[in-house]
């Protein structure tokens, strides 16, 4: 699947712990903007949203993951690196064991490195840093 040219089904977990939320941080170099996402990634023919967190999860940061309440749906089209997407998004609470718990996670995803790490909430909610896509901020209470 070409992810700049179909509509593109995603799963995002929420995790929260306190008033912070585990984000990956990311680089737009056409806007020169940073910006953060919560963790996930595509879900594949024939996988369940459910299944596909998991395993966006243990790729990622190499933990397993509970994956609690379903939140809801959004669809996004977006811009990034100059390159029009479209996806749709499905949202769930997730939790992680005390034992899988850091201040930050290295990432190693599609040829690509970045770091996830907390990040409190309030950064996101006054726009001192951007969290994509906007519907993330019905989910920041």
């Amino acid at each position: 699947m070409d992810k700049f040219k179909e509509i593109r089904p995603i799963v995002l977990g929420i995790v929260k712990k306190e008033n912070k939320i585990l984000v990956s941080k990311g680089y737009d170099k056409v806007k020169d903007e940073i910006f953060y996402r919560c963790i996930g990634g595509g879900i594949e023919f024939l996988e369940n949203s459910k299944d596909a967190l998991k395993r966006e999860f243990k790729e990622e940061l190499n933990i397993a993951i509970s994956v609690e309440k379903f939140l809801g749906i959004a669809e996004n089209i977006f811009t990034y690196n100059g390159k029009d997407a479209h996806e749709l998004i499905l949202f769930y609470n997730v939790d992680i064991k005390d034992k899988d718990y850091k201040e930050k996670y290295h990432i190693v995803d599609d040829n690509c490195e970045t770091d996830a790490m907390w990040i409190d909430m309030d950064k996101f909610k006054n726009r001192e840093l951007k969290i994509y896509p906007e519907q993330m901020f019905k989910y920041l209470d």
